[in-house]
């Protein structure tokens, strides 16, 4: 038995639908998976529907976006309560700051003598939480790019001129509202972000676990983060942080994290429910 437990649909930047992305779950033979799209809980109840169906254990979550001492940082949030009000309330805000900048981007492409309109991204995206591979989408359905790689090399990556930084939370209140709302805070890909150092202040912010296994991590990385959760005690976590045909061929099944972390992460919420 073995689950995915970073998994986005077109809820977020990804490109399947939750049916969609829990069919190739089955097909694969997976036992749980989690879905965390980007600042939003939109895509949960279709996922979980179709976990019912396919008999998979479905988990609720989301990614929230942090930062710690000038480093961004991904906290993933699993098992959460999706109708607590109290993070409902966040992530809308989060969501308008999303849509927000993707108008500031568009306006930086015009500027740059790109006719894109926000309105043609945010139908393109069709959710609450869009993000820049929207932006890119639409400037290749716009036939103003000539591929997703493009977009991202010549516009939108840190540093290019359609770039804007994003707003983002503090890492200990992004724990905090996780716990308000009954979930349990992981430290998503922290090989990507170049996050080590902060890990000893998280943990003290209530940090409840690490994703050492992800597409993206060495074997050294991962045995890396193994050896930080050890020394923290820190729940293990691990995914493929597919997002469907958005980025690259889908990643699912690339990472097979075995049931028993799943059941870990089910006792330790149980364990604050006492």
């Amino acid at each position: 038995m073995f689950a995915d437990l970073h998994l986005h649909t077109f809820f977020s930047d990804g490109t399947f639908t939750p049916e969609e992305l829990v069919a190739r779950a089955s097909q694969l033979g997976f036992s749980a998976i989690a879905l965390t799209d980007h600042d939003t809980l939109e895509g949960c109840d279709r996922a979980a529907a179709a976990c019912v169906a396919a008999r998979i254990e479905f988990i609720a979550g989301t990614e929230l976006t942090a930062e710690h001492a000038d480093i961004e940082v991904h906290i993933l949030a699993y098992l959460v309560d999706t109708q607590n009000q109290v993070l409902l309330q966040r992530i809308a805000g989060f969501q308008a700051v999303r849509q927000r900048r993707i108008r500031e981007m568009v306006g930086a492409l015009n500027k740059l003598g790109l006719p894109l309109k926000a309105e043609a991204v945010f139908a393109l995206a069709n959710c609450q939480s869009p993000g820049r591979p929207h932006v890119a989408r639409a400037l290749v359905k716009e036939k103003l790019i000539g591929s997703l790689d493009e977009a991202f090399d010549k516009y939108l990556k840190k540093g290019r001129p359609a770039w804007v930084p994003k707003t983002k939370m503090s890492a200990m209140e992004a724990v905090e509202l996780i716990h308000q709302a009954g979930g349990l805070a992981v430290m998503a890909h922290p090989g990507l972000n170049r996050s080590d150092e902060i890990i000893p202040d998280l943990v003290a912010a209530g940090l409840d676990g690490i994703e050492c296994f992800h597409t993206k991590h060495s074997t050294t990385m991962a045995e890396r983060y193994l050896e930080f959760a050890e020394k923290y005690h820190l729940l293990v976590t691990g995914g493929s942080d597919c997002h469907g045909f958005s980025k690259q061929k889908p990643l699912i099944g690339t990472v097979k994290l075995p049931y028993e972390h799943v059941q870990k992460l089910k006792d330790k919420v149980a364990e604050r429910k006492r």
